[in-house]
């Protein structure tokens, strides 16, 4: 028993070699599987779980066009679970009607400074005189600023609610702008359709005046007068008014129809003419506002002596001739011009705010 327990003489390592062996044979599945494992995951593809409620959903909300189903509820659009379009018209009016609105108009107010600090405010070359032409009736004028006061309303309140969320939160608070923006709103919706009435009323009252006559494209191609030397003739109103008025027109027409459209939703109009609508309208409004704020610059400091027919109802004589060379000669050939010292009489004179034979033959009335 002792000669058991104690080791041989040249006992070693050598000499345990089976113990080593049995190690290695127990080890050696371990390693075969974990290198077969290394491979296979290489090599396999995951396995696909059938989950029939996400293939449902895949194809009601990523389909491509609308599926309309059946429903008892009669009403525009009450077949269809999900729009698809909704998504497309939110991701539009966010990435790119925002933004691109924005360079817009921002863009048009830093050409007009540019302008004007290049150009400088138009003068009349040979300076205003005391002689006057009747341009403007009382009625022109009442229509006229009507409907720059609706909108310029409109305006603001549509920029507020486009604009208002990346802009305005920031510096006013989330309470504040909620409150604005609701009252923007309401006040929107409530004056839109007086502009499609002051539009209306403008329209029948200068349309006669704003038909393309032979000499408009001159006064296109010269620039009005920028592009060379001297002013090119024109007659009560300018190439550049007349497209003024036609774009003021059909834009505007557009402009009163999708508005209309979004605000009366109760006449079976679906959600996609609602998303076009509300595309057209904010599109054709921006490039309105745009052409307006040309138009302002050149009444207020842009020209001398343009804001004074739609003030006062009478023009300079020489800024007449300057701008409007062939309807100032109609008007002096038929006696029309006055000094200015009786203009405040006539405009006291209910007989003054009718039109002149002048304005007579130029509207054809």
């Amino acid at each position: 028993m002792r000669r058991a327990l104690i080791p041989h003489k040249g006992y070693g390592i050598g000499d345990d070699w089976v113990f080593y062996l049995l190690i290695l044979i127990m080890l050696s599945p371990l390693l075969v599987m974990s290198t077969a494992s290394a491979e296979s995951g290489k090599n396999t593809q995951p396995i696909q779980i059938p989950n029939p409620s996400a293939d449902l959903w895949r194809e009601v909300r990523q389909r491509d066009a609308i599926a309309v189903g059946n429903s008892q509820v009669k009403s525009a659009d009450s077949g269809v679970l999900i729009n698809p379009y909704g998504d497309k018209w939110r991701n539009f009016r966010m990435t790119q009607l925002i933004p691109y609105g924005g360079y817009l108009l921002a863009g048009m107010l830093l050409l007009l400074i540019i302008f004007f600090i290049v150009r400088g405010r138009i003068k009349v070359v040979s300076g205003m005189s005391d002689k006057k032409l009747f341009r403007y009736s009382l009625y022109e004028r009442t229509i006229h600023w009507c409907l720059a006061a609706i909108f310029l309303f409109l305006a603001f309140t549509g920029l507020i609610l486009l604009f208002g969320r990346s802009l305005l939160i920031p510096i006013v608070g989330q309470e504040f702008f909620s409150l604005l923006a609701s009252a923007s709103k309401e006040g929107h919706n409530l004056f839109g359709p007086l502009f499609a009435v002051a539009l209306v009323l403008v329209f029948f009252r200068f349309v006669r005046r704003n038909i393309y006559q032979k000499g408009d494209l001159t006064w296109l191609l010269k620039g009005g007068g920028l592009i060379g030397k001297g002013h090119v003739p024109s007659n009560f109103f300018n190439m550049g008014e007349k497209s003024m008025f036609w774009m003021l027109v059909l834009v505007g027409g557009v402009i009163v129809g999708s508005g209309l459209v979004l605000v009366f939703p109760v006449f079976g109009q679906g959600r996609v003419l609602m998303e076009l609508s509300h595309v057209s309208h904010g599109i054709t409004t921006l490039v309105m506002i745009v052409v307006i704020m040309g138009h302002i610059y050149i009444g207020s400091v842009g020209m001398e002596g343009a804001l004074d027919g739609m003030t006062t109802g009478y023009c300079d004589l020489n800024w007449a001739k300057e701008h409007h060379e062939q309807w100032a000669e109609l008007c002096e050939e038929q006696n029309e011009v006055i000094m200015e010292d009786e203009v405040s009489r006539l405009q006291g004179d209910t007989k003054a705010n009718s039109m002149p034979s002048s304005l007579t033959q130029e509207t054809g009335q």
